[in-house]
């Protein structure tokens, strides 16, 4: 980008927590301090002439220590130069015609977990990894269970008469787009890991199959689903989280949907004259509910040969229910006749053109009296081998310390969104960085790239490579990045990590041309902070927790790693559609991108800066650059945040003896901790490796701090006590979550004294945690 910097000394340490320090790009805003230190520098020229004359006059001696005292700040200034150059090398090279080009060529065919065109698309990009220069690019492979549909027996739904004959079927296939109808082995829609079935019975209409729809159906209308089948709408909540529901409901089958209303965008046509979502489109998706444990048949260990596995009829988080997603023209034939009750309110509505009544079973005259539903869901499961791609460049200085970049590979059928434009985008940062690798330049520490196979499928190749390598990952691993899709929308900058990493993006952010409409000559961070600003603090963007849903589970929830994703998303107030509308149809395709979302692929060009330059930080700043300041106010404002979501239980409080003081008085003693920490951090001796060591080693492992390696109740694979999914929406991150859970629902648990109990038990757990977290920051 040939840009000139304005060096800030306040941000010599790596940090960067000099919000004026600016690229002379965008408009040379200089730092306040910088400015002062201008006003200080003749001062300083004048006392170093003199000093000079001391030095002749008074001793060789006084002159040696001047200049020994002298020269590790003009080492410090000189090497941050050149490290910043380098990074503007890197994110330079990257060029949004590479991204497209590489994408175009990613999607030309479905590339299935499992299948063999993901396996040549693996083989690829080993081969052009290698070209690129990478010390190493090499395929792992594992044997997990997989599942598929059914070749010569198609799952649907249908509606029975009086007879028990099939008067309706749903569609087996959704129509090829324009330019793929030759195109072979492209799976039909199904819902992965469904169990085989033909249930038949009334059917019962259930919003979203959350929670708290079951609990309206059940508690306020009376309404049972035992015995029943059930139809629910996806979006809101991850569509595992649904199933498990129907299945904890009584429900026999459940049918999912996507509607209108959650998959289309007012006054945009269906695709391929737009971007919304067609009638007869299908989201696929697996349904399991794994919380964290890989392969369902080897939880918690790597599924190798040599692996003891469980029967695949026995395997971990498998529904035991049919499960089939519909399009939302099958879904308004099977809504329109529905009986019952009416919708409790307006949010139990939909876009279709049917009244949304609950049911359960048909109304009407005749025939239509006599009608149910019946499943016929024949999906097969069998064990599948997998392959990753894992390359490597070897540090120079730390190899034993690693940064991890990796995003998944696999697609349900073209995935040119999901994953795909984040599969292209970490091809253009592998190259990139092989370019400085051939210009001589190599990182002080090791960076790994992963191209992760079946994380549509529960995870499953990011997992159990984690789980081969835990030891020696919790022992080396500074960060993982994600880089799962780059695009989910076409709005603004989205950001989900751990308060670690703030400073780190909020600082690289600065230093990336936005690539919005509007903001030219402006960098990422304005456009960000206009269209996204944090609640809690206006000034700066918001930033999300991690929740899960995708390949940074493991590293982040499982192993405590320092995690962060980035990627364009919609405007979260205007539009209110779920995700993006074609999510996991066949119309997620090249021309999709290219034609809508992001037709000069400068946003995903941006996206592919900011991961890449986040890895290059990590990787080459002599003080690993984590901000502990922002953990401390981060779990302040959690700490609140629980305690104000207990208010409304007061007088329960009050007579259980629950009290969050002891988590309060936790937290302040970690961040008296984390300023400590940080003040020596601000006086350590960057030409001493092994105090430089001994930091980074600190702010390595504080992550590691807060996991309990018993995990949270019924979930053991998600061992972090700040941060883990929500129990009821996978992917949504939930702080505290064990004080969540327990205090979930807590007015109508059956025992209160034993439901106050366990809240008790969590408030306990999380100021250990956070109290013996704040011991690993000490000095000695």
């Amino acid at each position: 980008m040939g840009r000139t910097y304005v060096d800030c000394r306040c941000c010599q340490l790596r940090q960067r927590q000099c919000s004026h320090f600016r690229p002379l790009a965008h408009k040379g805003v200089q730092c306040p301090q910088l400015r002062s230190e201008a006003v200080m520098a003749k001062a300083w020229g004048r006392l170093y002439l003199c000093v000079c004359t001391a030095v002749v006059l008074v001793s060789f001696l006084a002159g040696f220590l001047v200049g020994w005292f002298t020269k590790p700040l003009q080492q410090t200034a000189s090497s941050l130069h050149h490290h910043d150059s380098v990074r503007w090398k890197l994110v330079s090279e990257m060029k949004a015609e590479n991204i497209k080009s590489f994408l175009r060529s990613f999607t030309k065919l479905p590339h299935l977990a499992g299948t063999e065109e993901n396996l040549l698309l693996a083989k690829k990009i080993q081969t052009q990894w290698k070209k690129f220069g990478l010390d190493s690019a090499k395929l792992v492979h594992y044997d997990v269970l997989l599942s598929f549909p059914n070749e010569t027996k198609p799952s649907y739904v249908s509606i029975l008469d009086e007879h028990g004959v099939e008067i309706f079927k749903t569609s087996y296939l959704e129509l090829p787009p324009d330019g793929y109808e030759n195109v072979s082995n492209i799976a039909p829609p199904y819902n992965a890991f469904s169990a085989q079935g033909m249930p038949e019975g009334d059917l019962i209409y259930v919003n979203y199959a959350r929670t708290e729809d079951f609990f309206k159906l059940e508690r306020e209308l009376n309404i049972s689903c035992t015995g029943k089948i059930v139809i629910a709408r996806y979006g809101k909540i991850f569509r595992g989280n649904k199933v498990k529901n129907a299945m904890i409901a009584g429900a026999t089958g459940i049918i999912l949907f996507s509607d209108p209303a959650d998959y289309s965008a007012p006054e945009v046509q269906p695709y391929p004259k737009g971007w919304n979502l067609p009638g007869s489109a299908v989201q696929r998706g697996n349904v399991l509910n794994l919380n964290g444990a890989g392969d369902p048949l080897t939880p918690g260990y790597p599924a190798k040969e040599y692996t003891f596995r469980l029967g695949v009829e026995e395997g971990l988080g498998i529904p035991q229910i049919p499960v089939h997603p519909i399009g939302y023209n099958d879904a308004e034939i099977l809504l329109r006749h529905m009986g019952g009750s009416a919708p409790p309110d307006e949010s139990w509505k939909g876009g279709l053109n049917v009244a949304y009544n609950i049911g359960p079973g048909f109304t009407g005259h005749g025939l239509l009296s006599f009608r149910k539903v019946r499943m016929n869901v024949h999906n097969t499961n069998k064990i599948t081998r997998i392959y990753n791609v894992i390359g490597m460049i070897r540090g120079s200085v730390e190899p034993d310390r690693y940064v991890i970049l990796g995003g998944h590979r696999d697609s349900w059928v073209f995935g040119a969104i999901d994953p795909t434009s984040g599969t292209a985008a970490l091809h253009e940062i592998v190259q990139s960085f092989g370019k400085l690798l051939r210009r001589g330049w190599r990182p002080r520490r090791t960076i790994i790239f992963a191209s992760w196979d079946a994380e549509e499928f529960g995870l499953l190749g990011s997992t159990e490579w984690a789980e081969e390598n835990a030891k020696i990952l919790q022992e080396r691993s500074i960060a993982y990045i994600n880089s799962d899709s780059s695009i989910e929308g076409n709005y603004t900058l989205r950001v989900d990590c751990t308060p670690l990493l703030y400073q780190l993006i909020y600082q690289l952010t600065k230093e990336i041309a936005s690539p919005d409409d509007g903001f030219e000559n402006k960098s990422l961070y304005e456009s960000w902070l206009e269209k996204d600003p944090s609640l809690e603090n206006g000034n700066l963007p918001r930033i999300n927790k991690l929740g899960s849903g995708s390949d940074f589970e493991a590293y982040f929830q499982r192993l405590g790693i320092a995690s962060g994703r980035v990627r364009y998303t919609k405007n979260r107030k205007a539009d209110k559609y779920s995700s993006y509308p074609v999510y996991h149809t066949i119309y997620e395709t090249f021309e999709l991108v290219e034609n809508f979302y992001d037709p000069t692929f400068k946003k995903q060009l941006a996206v592919a800066q900011l991961r890449g330059a986040l890895v290059y930080e990590l990787a080459d700043s002599k003080v690993i650059p984590f901000n502990i300041q922002d953990y401390a106010k981060a779990l302040k404002n959690y700490v609140i945040s629980i305690n104000n979501l207990s208010k409304k239980h007061e007088q329960q409080l009050r007579d259980h003896g629950v009290s969050f003081d002891s988590l309060f008085s936790a937290v302040k003693n970690f961040s008296e901790a984390a300023s400590d920490f940080h003040r020596r951090l601000m006086q350590v001796d960057l030409n001493n490796p092994i105090a430089v060591r001994i930091m980074n080693d600190q702010l390595m492992f504080l992550e590691r701090a807060f996991i309990d390696p018993l995990g949270l109740p019924g979930r053991q694979f998600y061992r972090h006590i700040i941060f883990a999914p929500s129990s009821h929406n996978k992917y949504a991150g939930e702080s505290f979550p064990g004080i969540y859970d327990a205090m979930f629902d807590i007015e109508n648990k059956a025992d209160p004294h034993s439901a106050w109990k366990e809240v008790k038990k969590h408030i306990s757990i999380a100021t250990f945690t956070i109290q013996a977290a704040a011991g690993t920051l000490k000095e000695i």
